[in-house]
This record gives structure tokens, C-alpha cells and sequence, in this order.
């Protein structure tokens, strides 16, 4: 970002008018303030500790307060955060904020306001900073409460939410949250259609905190009722913000097709909007496609294709590639080879989910040919414990997908063939048959129970091979 033109675009609506001209093509000023003011910027790169004397210099050479004496401020601030003088940039954005209402422009003094407040949110990354950061916002606020500049209000109550979300301070969210919706609504409770921007930003906030908080009843709500915002055109990262969550939301129910379509809607925006989020909400969607079982490349659209060879995202490329293969051995390279794809909370918690479908066929592939097989012989070749590949087999015949039965004190495995069980079903049939012969023979008008028969059928006469099926031997147990 440019220190002295502060024309970073904010995510807000801006109206861009003309009423002023840049300060530093005024060639009107006082000479002695305006070489002072470049003689600053030229050394505050190899010399920033006497660039900010420099700078705080100007203030004092104004006879009343003027834009160089603003600029000068805005110079020194930067210049002082960069340094961690904290304490001095908070003072002296303090002095600053005493300019905007006489010696600058109003559209010049919220822009340059708006700007310092990004500069200082992008510089942010640890709890002083963040000190910082709140109390700049904070004076801002009290700057500008008793003015009409509502949009400023506005924006500046959205980042320090947006510095609350980061910090994980959900209490203090909420209520900012529900107070900048009330600014956002009509007298009569409906949303004002005219502020259409910050009320997505709102619900993008909103979002992000019940995905945080697992709340996912209230997400879903505010996922809805965010899409049905029409009154604004967003900026292309808050609905990528909105639509990554709503991905996340759709995973957590089971439901791979419609988080395939909001990642990818998701990964759309943010490519749009030059974040670097894209890179991460691709690897979900590729996630997706292999939670889907798939055999769509997801690398095969316009947009995403100019990233299939990105090394960010090779780890997810590979994986998804063995997955359509059924390679297990492939599969499994890559996460052995590649941990920091698990470093991702989001896709550790879904990669079990696609590495058990992944072993599942694995393990139904192998045993084809087999009838009876130990569990060691599955682990050894698939690479995986015993306990997983005990697992595994338990689902596969509570599914019905496998018939067999699991000796764990010997860790085997016995298969019965399909024409074994076509051929115990006959013989059931058969012995079913012979006991109501005896019935009728004995019990109906047929032989009493007294006269003489050359042959006797027992009741409950059954072949001994058909027991076996509901009796448990020993050290077996059928699913």
C-alpha cells in the first residue's frame, strides 16, 4: 500500500468524488513544511527513527492545523507501528483524528482513516498489535459518535468484530453484532435494503462465529437468509466467506453434493477477489469430490484448471488422482509423504471418511479370491494395524457387503460362498418339508400315534450342516 496516496479499495461502498485535489500537488503550501515533508520520506526506509522526528515536526511549523501537518501524522503513525512504539502511534492517531473535522476534506479524512485502520489490521499478529488495533478503532468510534458519518461508524464497528472473531471473543461479537444490525434495519425491524453491503458483512461474521462454535442450527439459519440478501453488490470475499462456511456446514450433515457446489462457489470468489483463501477452499473441494466418490476430475473446469499443477495444492492433486485409481498404495504414499495436508483441522477431521472407503474397496479387492485368510495377511499388505483391518471386515458384513465369520482368537477369517448358503437354504427347506409330513402323519387323520411305521421322523430333524448357521461355535462370532 502506497504511505502518501491511500488508495487501497475498501470492501464498503465509496462514493468517489472530486471535491478535493491531492495535497501534495499543492504547490501553494508553505515550502519550508513541504521540504521538510519529502526530505522525511526520503530517509524514512534507511533511517525510520529520525524520519519520525521529521514527520512529528511538520504539526508544530503549521500555523493553523493543514493537510501537511495531517499527512505528516499519518507518516509518523505507520512509521512507529512498523518500529513497535505502540504507545506513540496510539497517541499520536489520537492527535491525527483532531484534523479531520477542519484542516482535510470529510471523503479525504474517511479514506485516509479507513486505510490507516486496514494498514494497522494487516500488521496485526499478536496480542500487543492487537491491543493496539483495538484501541485505534475504539478512538475512532468516539471520534466520529457524534457526527452524521454513519458509514464510517459502520465500517470501523465491522473490523473491530472482525478483531473480536479473531480473538475468539464471542461474547463481546454478539453483542456488536446484534447492535450493528439494529443500525441496519428500518424503525419498523426489516432490514434497510439500502445498507445491503454491511448487512452481508454482518451475516459473514455471524457465519464464521457459529462454524467457530459448532452451532450449526443458527449457521444454517443465517446461511439461508444471507443468500437472499439482493440489495447489494458484495465484495467478492465476503461471499466467499459465506460460502466456504456453508460448505463447511453441508460436510458436517453428510451432504457432499451441495458443499461440492458451495466450495466451488466459494473458490470462484476468492479467486475473484485475490485472496490467497482459494488455495485452502480448493483442497476442500477436492476433498468433496472424493467424499462424493467421484470420478469427475476437479481440475476440469475453466476455473480451476489454471491451479492443477500448483505445488500448494500437488498433495490434494495426488490424492484425489489415487482415490479415482483405487490405489491404496498410492493413497497412502501421499499422506505418509505429506503431513501437513492433515495440519488442516477441517480436512483431518473428513480424510478418515475417504481413507476408509479407500481401504474398504481395498480389502474387498484382496480377499476376492479367498475363502479363509488371517487378518495379519490384510495388515501386511495394505499397510495398515489389525485393528483397523478388523474394523473394516466388522463393517463390511454388518453391511451385508461380505459374508463371513471372524475367529479373533485365531485371527482368521472364513468366507462362505454364495452356493454354500444357496446350498444350506435347500436343505432348510427340505427339513421344513419332512417335519410337516411328520405332523400330518401323526397328529392328522393319517397314522395314530400307537400303530406301527416303518419310518419315524423326529421332530426337529435337521441336517447338521444347516445348524451351523444361527449356532456360534466357539471362538467365532457371525455379523
Amino acid at each position: 500500500m502506497s504511505d502518501d496516496d491511500d488508495f487501497m479499495q475498501d470492501s464498503g461502498d465509496e462514493d468517489y468524488d472530486f471535491e478535493y485535489e491531492d495535497p501534495d500537488d499543492d504547490e501553494s503550501g508553505d515550502i519550508g513544511i513541504e521540504n521538510k515533508y519529502y526530505n522525511a520520506k526520503q530517509i524514512k526506509v534507511d533511517n525510520p527513527e529520525e524520519a519520525v522526528d521529521e514527520f512529528l515536526g511538520i504539526a508544530p511549523m503549521e500555523q493553523d492545523k493543514s493537510e501537511w501537518g495531517f499527512k505528516g501524522l499519518k507518516q509518523a503513525i505507520k512509521l512507529e507501528f512498523q518500529l513497535g512504539r505502540y504507545s506513540d502511534a496510539v497517541e499520536h492517531y489520537r492527535e491525527l483524528l483532531t484534523y479531520v473535522k477542519s484542516a482535510v476534506t470529510r471523503n479525504y479524512s474517511e479514506k485516509s482513516i479507513n486505510n490507516m485502520l486496514d494498514y494497522i489490521e494487516k500488521g496485526s499478529d499478536d496480542a500487543k498489535t492487537y491491543e493496539c488495533m483495538e484501541e485505534f478503532y475504539s478512538l475512532t468510534l468516539e471520534s466520529f459518535q457524534n457526527t452524521n458519518n454513519e458509514r464510517l461508524w459502520l465500517k470501523t464497528n465491522i473490523k473491530l468484530a472482525r478483531l473480536w472473531l479473531e480473538r475468539k471473543q464471542y461474547s463481546q461479537l454478539g453483542k456488536k453484532v446484534r447492535d450493528l444490525h439494529r443500525a441496519c434495519q428500518r424503525e419498523d425491524g426489516s432490514d434497510d435494503t439500502s445498507k445491503g453491503t454491511y448487512l452481508l458483512e454482518l451475516y459473514a461474521l455471524e457465519i464464521q462465529m457459529f462454524a467457530e462454535t459448532k452451532n450449526n442450527k443458527r449457521l444454517k439459519v443465517l446461511y439461508q437468509r444471507a443468500l437472499t440478501v439482493r440489495s447489494a453488490v458484495p465484495h467478492p470475499k465476503i461471499m466467499g466467506i459465506i460460502r466456504e462456511c456453508g460448505g463447511k456446514m453441508h460436510m458436517s450433515e453428510e451432504n457432499w453434493k451441495e458443499a461440492q457446489i458451495d466450495f466451488f462457489e466459494s473458490f470462484r470468489n476468492y479467486d475473484e477477489a485475490g485472496s490467497m483463501q482459494r488455495i485452502q477452499v480448493l483442497k476442500y473441494l477436492v476433498l468433496t469430490t472424493m467424499l462424493m466418490k467421484s470420478n469427475i476430475n476437479p481440475f476440469d473446469s475453466q476455473e480451476t484448471k489454471p491451479y492443477k499443477n500448483d505445488p500448494r495444492i500437488s498433495a490434494m492433486t495426488d490424492l484425489v488422482d489415487a482415490f479415482q485409481r483405487d490405489d491404496i498404495h498410492a493413497y497412502e504414499a501421499v499422506l505418509s509423504k505429506h503431513p501437513d495436508v492433515l495440519a488442516d483441522p477441517f480436512i483431518a477431521e473428513n480424510i478418515d471418511e475417504v481413507s476408509r472407503n479407500m481401504r474398504t474397496k481395498a480389502v474387498l479387492k484382496l480377499i476376492a479370491p479367498f475363502t479363509r485368510f488371517t487378518l495379519q495377511f490384510i495388515s501386511k499388505h495394505l499397510q495398515i494395524s489389525v485393528p483397523e483391518v478388523l474394523d473394516i471386515l466388522s463393517f463390511l458384513i454388518l453391511d451385508k457387503k461380505l459374508n463371513a465369520k471372524i475367529d479373533q482368537e485365531n485371527g482368521t477369517v472364513t468366507v462362505e460362498r454364495a452356493s454354500d448358503v444357496e446350498r444350506l437354504r435347500a436343505v432348510e427347506e427340505w427339513s421344513s418339508a419332512l417335519r410337516a409330513l411328520w405332523q400330518t402323519t401323526f397328529n392328522g387323520e393319517g397314522l395314530r400315534a400307537d400303530e406301527p411305521t416303518h419310518a419315524v421322523f423326529q421332530p426337529g430333524f435337521r441336517d447338521e450342516r444347516a445348524r451351523k448357521g444361527p449356532v456360534k461355535p466357539k471362538g467365532h462370532f457371525a455379523l
